[in-house]
């Protein structure tokens, strides 16, 4: 595949997970809010409406951009990676914080139907979950010992 430049891949995937990222921080926000917002109708639907719009022009399709490239960056250096302990770490993050977008996507279903299946409080804490997720993958990513140089 001399016609895909590798570091091209790279740039693209990393533009990729900074969106899925900014998503991923924003939405568990506006859930927050339309908890927060009980009997204020116009406040509820703004906020179902943003966060319908989050999901359909950030989340949903900046996590599958990110898992695309990334899986053509795993083809694209599988001898170097798959004996390196540091990759098999972030596929378990990226794995982990998929997860959560799914598990947010439907509590954001569930609270657009007007259901309250958790306390404002607790969705904020689990806000943080994505952003400690980044860390650790750059951590391992980047930082020495992990990666060879």
């Amino acid at each position: 595949m001399d016609w895909l430049d590798y570091n091209w891949v790279r740039a693209i995937h990393l533009i990729a997970v900074i969106a899925w990222m900014a998503g991923m921080l924003i939405y568990p926000r506006l859930l927050v809010y339309r908890l927060e917002a009980e009997g204020d109708q116009r406040f509820e639907a703004a906020m179902d409406k943003a966060a319908a719009a989050t999901r359909r022009i950030i989340l949903n399709p900046t996590m599958i951009l990110t898992w695309l490239l990334g899986l053509l960056l795993i083809h694209l250096r599988w001898d170097y990676l798959q004996l390196q302990p540091w990759f098999w770490g972030k596929i378990l993050l990226v794995v982990a914080l998929s997860g959560f977008h799914g598990w947010l996507l439907g509590l954001g279903r569930k609270i657009a139907a007007g259901q309250r299946p958790i306390e404002p409080r607790k969705l904020r804490m689990l806000n943080e979950i994505p952003f400690i997720i980044a860390i650790f993958a750059v951590i391992l990513v980047v930082v020495e010992p992990f990666t060879a140089a």
